[in-house]
Formats: structure tokens, C-alpha cells, sequence
């Protein structure tokens, strides 16, 4: 299957809208789709599981049962947060807030649904999934302070590489002496740092700082305060990664993201901006994969 067919541009081009969309008009977005009739704020949703039809029509693998996963879950996250947004206007957190965030979570990080797909077309279903959580926590609960925001301003760069030279006299040394990071002894080309930065940075440090600091830490911020939330939810993301570049718990890839969570979600917290905390994470993904 070819990933240039016109069904598979469709399905990336329809996945990635919501996220563009959100990220440069959430609010409007928002204050439109409450000003809907509330079964179809709810079912609006639904339309989210199209790259999925179009992708399985072109493979000619499409089955039912996920099918009914694409369209329905969308639909069923929708439905749980307008009942948190009834019952909590406050926004103080309830337990669907919670249930969401870990249900998208697992369902991105265990890739639970990635046996729907062919192995170079998964990445569309955690697309699906963040694009779930973004009209659900963004549009339906409207949740405050979120701070995703595609339009960089300076100060996203100043705090952002501000969390990483603060991070990096303790995660290079740490790394180093555990055997996890190992110096590559070349230099990379421009071209291929920028295209590894870009890349870092809009399809993997944007989608897991929505998740881990503007759903998750936002949430717990509201619960248990400042410190406990950044430290339990860079614990989580750490726990996240424990089977990432292994077949087995990789403690070593836990505790130096359990370290990376803490800066990651200060940057975030300074002024409530993923751009920050994306920005660090890029940066250090990108350092990592191009010279340790």
C-alpha cells in the first residue's frame, strides 16, 4: 500500500485540521460547538474516525469491530465531558476529567489500537485519540489554561531552552554513567538537525505535553496543588516510557523521563504554554537522537 494513495493524503490531512485548527482557534472553536444542540456537540465527534475508513478502503482490511471503536469512542468522550461540564463548572476536576485522560493515555502509550492499522499509518490513531481529547477537553469541557497554542512567541523559546540548560547538567552526567546515552563522535548537517527538530517537535513533544502538562498536570494542579502535580505527573510520564527502546522495563529510559517530566512541566507552568514545554522536549529529544 502506498502512502501517497489519495485515501491515506485524505486521512492525514483529516486528522491533522483538528489539531492546526485547535491549536490556532481553540476558543472560537469552543464557543461555537457549545452554542450547538447538545446531542450534536456530542456526536460531532464521531466524524474523527474517517482516517480510519479511508486508510482501511484502501488497504481492504476494513473491520467492523473498529470501526465501531473510531466512531463510537469519540462519541463516548464527548458525552462523559459534557456531563463533567454540567456537574463541575468550576473545573476543579472530576472523575470523568480523570478517566478521559487515562483511557487516551493508555490507549496511546500501550497502543492498544495499533493492530488496526499497517505498522507506517499507527501514528494516525494516536492522531485520532489527541484529536479526541482536544474537542473533548478543549471544545465540550472547555478546559482553562491548557495553553496549547501553535503561535511561538519569543518567550516560549527563553523559557523553553531555559528548563533544558537546566536539565542537561544532570541528565547527561546521569546518562553517561547508567551506559544510556552513548556520545555518536560525528557532527550532524544543519539541514538534518532542523528536519529532526521539526519533526520532534510538531509530531512528538506537542501531542505528549497537551497530554502529560496541559490535560494531566493541569487537572492535578487543581487537586493537589503546584508541587505534587509536577512531580506525580513527571513520575507518570517517566512510568510512560518503560517499554520504549526495550523488550523489557527499561528503568534507565524511566527515570531519566521521570527527571525530564519535572523540567518539562515547569516550563509549562511558568506561563502556562505547551509551546514551552515543547520546545524543551524537542530540543532534548532532538540532542538525544543526534549526538548521544
Amino acid at each position: 500500500m502506498s502512502i501517497w494513495s489519495p485515501l491515506v493524503i485524505a486521512a492525514f490531512i483529516w486528522a491533522l485540521v483538528p489539531l492546526l485548527a485547535f491549536g490556532l482557534a481553540g476558543a472560537r472553536i469552543g464557543s461555537w460547538v457549545n452554542r450547538q444542540p447538545l446531542i450534536l456537540r456530542i456526536l460531532f465527534p464521531a466524524l474523527l474516525g474517517m482516517p480510519y475508513v479511508w486508510v482501511a478502503l484502501n488497504a481492504a482490511a476494513l473491520r467492523l469491530e473498529w470501526l465501531a471503536v473510531y466512531f463510537l469512542l469519540p462519541v463516548g468522550v464527548a458525552a462523559v465531558l459534557a456531563d463533567a461540564a454540567r456537574r463541575d463548572p468550576e473545573q476543579r476536576g472530576t472523575w470523568g476529567d480523570f478517566a478521559i485522560v487515562l483511557v487516551l493515555g493508555c490507549a496511546v502509550d500501550l497502543r492498544w489500537f495499533d493492530v488496526a492499522w499497517p505498522a507506517h499509518l499507527s501514528v494516525l490513531s494516536k492522531l485520532i485519540l489527541l484529536d479526541t481529547g482536544l474537542y473533548g477537553l478543549g471544545a465540550i469541557r472547555q478546559l482553562s489554561e491548557v495553553g496549547y497554542d501553535l503561535r511561538v512567541r519569543g518567550q516560549d523559546f527563553l523559557i523553553g531552552l531555559r528548563e533544558l540548560f537546566f536539565y542537561a547538567p544532570i541528565a547527561v552526567p546521569l546518562g553517561l554513567v547508567l551506559g544510556f546515552l552513548h556520545w555518536r563522535g560525528s557532527i550532524p548537517k544543519p539541514g538534518l538537525i532542523a528536519e529532526t527538530w521539526l519533526f520532534t517537535f510538531f509530531f512528538i513533544a506537542i501531542p505528549e505535553e497537551i497530554y502529560f502538562r496541559g490535560w494531566m498536570q493541569n487537572l492535578l494542579e487543581r487537586r493537589v496543588g503546584g508541587t505534587w502535580s509536577l512531580l506525580i505527573t513527571a513520575a507518570i510520564f517517566g512510568l510512560a516510557h518503560f517499554n520504549k527502546r526495550a523488550t523489557s522495563f527499561n528503568w534507565r529510559y524511566v527515570l531519566l523521563a521521570a527527571v525530564a517530566g519535572i523540567f518539562y512541566g515547569r516550563a509549562w507552568r511558568a506561563r502556562r504554554r505547551i509551546a514551552s514545554s515543547a520546545i524543551t522536549h524537542a530540543t532534548v529529544d532532538a540532542v538525544w537522537s543526534l549526538w548521544l
